[in-house]
């Protein structure tokens, strides 16, 4: 097993142990500014949402920025480079479409020649929701859900990282959601893909660590952002295709597809931009392997605390007990 006291010794600076203290009720951001000067961020989808805000605010910190979209050219990348000139902002657009391989490797491999190596972090965004009961989710709703919220990490993931273990360094930041550890009917393969997401982020925080590579995945909770749009657009679609007879079974459910507009969430989208750089801005071997964002609808906290419990407990004593520990400590 490879030698992690750095790791444990960081990981048990009193800082770090007074940021795990702090209420998980109210997103808990440093007090100052992170200053991220010096490294460069690939994020997946950012024509809107997250994706947009968190370039901006990251290049605005100081990094530079590579910013990625599918089907460009469109408005979106155009106003989002305005924006950026306006401010002189260190901030680069490339084409990735997520589902496709071919995409994503000339796009990470054009990302690294305008960071001028290694990507010192990925910030994996770009995801979709469809709703409805299970039974309504056809294989081709169920193939998107899976392949742009799990393979399409996968595929940048894979993509960055032959570069970063060279470099011996990276981070790599995985969103998912309160609902990748709870579940509410009717919405659809969101759990389920943003569960395997979770799952395959703590497994490669695991690996990683021999190589000083860390994961976070960011659990954001109900934001009004574009998914909704984009959300119902596919439900939408959905919805026209599938047999009456399994529309009149799930009544309840059925009346809300397509028609959910993020009404009533007031809660501000910058909470993930400005988790992500706080976290970014750590010291390697202090970032955590989750953070909960949300003013309010944390309930997921419980879960992620008895979850590295039981990991701990489990194999912390094992073969594998320095990489458990050292992720979780």
């Amino acid at each position: 097993m490879p030698d992690i006291s750095r790791r444990h010794l960081l990981a048990g600076t009193a800082a770090i142990a007074a940021l795990s203290a702090m209420p998980a009720s109210t997103p808990s951001f440093a007090q100052t500014t992170p200053n991220l000067s010096g490294k460069s961020i690939l994020i997946t989808g950012t024509s809107s949402g997250f994706g947009r805000l968190g370039a901006i605010h990251y290049a605005r910190l100081g990094a530079k920025v590579i910013a990625t979209m599918r089907n460009l050219p469109r408005p979106e990348a155009e106003s989002l480079a305005a924006e950026a000139a306006a401010e002189e902002l260190d901030l680069h657009i490339v084409e990735i479409d997520v589902l496709s391989d071919e995409q994503v490797a000339s796009g990470v491999a054009e990302a690294e020649r305008i960071a001028g190596g290694a990507i010192d972090i990925l910030v994996n965004n770009a995801g979709i929701g469809i709703t409805g009961p299970v039974e309504l989710q056809d294989m081709e709703a169920t193939r998107l859900a899976f392949d742009t919220n799990v393979f399409g990490c996968q595929r940048m993931a894979r993509a960055v990282l032959p570069a970063m273990r060279a470099q011996g360094s990276g981070q790599i930041f995985n969103i998912s959601s309160q609902l990748g550890r709870v579940i509410v009917p009717g919405a659809g393969h969101y759990s389920a893909t943003k569960f395997a997401l979770e799952a395959m982020s703590e497994q490669m925080a695991y690996e990683l660590v021999p190589h000083n590579i860390e994961v976070t995945v960011i659990q954001p909770g109900g934001y009004p952002t574009q998914i909704w749009v984009n959300r119902n657009r596919y439900t939408g679609n959905l919805r026209e295709r599938t047999a009456e007879e399994r529309l009149q079974a799930y009544p309840a459910l059925v009346e809300r597809m397509g028609t959910e507009d993020g009404s009533g969430r007031s809660a501000d989208p910058m909470d993930i931009p400005r988790a992500i750089a706080e976290i970014a801005a750590m010291p390697p071997g202090t970032r955590p392997l989750r953070r909960a964002v949300h003013p309010v609808r944390i309930p997921q906290e419980a879960i992620n605390r008895v979850s590295a419990e039981t990991q701990v407990a489990w194999l912390g004593e094992s073969g594998f007990g320095p990489w458990i520990r050292a992720v979780h400590d």
